[in-house]
């Protein structure tokens, strides 16, 4: 029963950061803290690293710390939640900066119907240069407009 458990709790987390990665984008990133996430549309500098990746940075140490509190408290339901936070960047950063961004010169021959519509997706959300009127979606959940064929 314990594993079911685990299971639920790791499933439960990585879907909830799908809305807590809709809600950031939309409300902080999009938001106030524009400053960090706009060199992430708008491309002001020459490095690979951008502004922007510090919330990845963030969110690994939110992982991290419930890897701790598991380790060190004893709290069982916090390895499962930092296993999904884990999982769920993972899944984010090939997704969005490998698959979509390339930032890693791989996945560029997908062309499935899911590839085309994430693809066309995020083409439409960061043909938006600023911090208003650009729609916000997560990585799993994108409007079926954007899966016409």
């Amino acid at each position: 029963m314990e594993i079911v458990l685990w299971i639920l709790v790791f499933i439960g987390t990585f879907l909830g950061m799908e809305g807590m990665a809709w809600f950031t984008h939309k409300y902080v990133m999009h938001g106030f803290l524009w400053k960090l996430h706009s060199d992430h549309h708008k491309k002001d500098h020459d490095s690979w690293w951008e502004r922007n990746d510090l919330f990845f940075v963030f969110y690994a140490v939110i992982s991290i710390i419930f890897f701790l509190l598991w380790q060190n408290e004893g709290i069982w339901y916090a390895l499962p939640i930092g296993a999904g936070i884990l999982a769920y960047g993972i899944a984010y950063f090939t997704v969005h900066d490998i698959f979509i961004h390339q930032r890693f010169k791989i996945f560029r021959n997908a062309n499935n119907r899911y590839a085309k519509g994430v693809r066309r997706a995020h083409k439409m959300h960061h043909k938006h240069l600023g911090k208003e009127d650009g729609e916000c979606f997560g990585m799993l959940w994108v409007p079926m407009k954007y899966f016409r064929k």
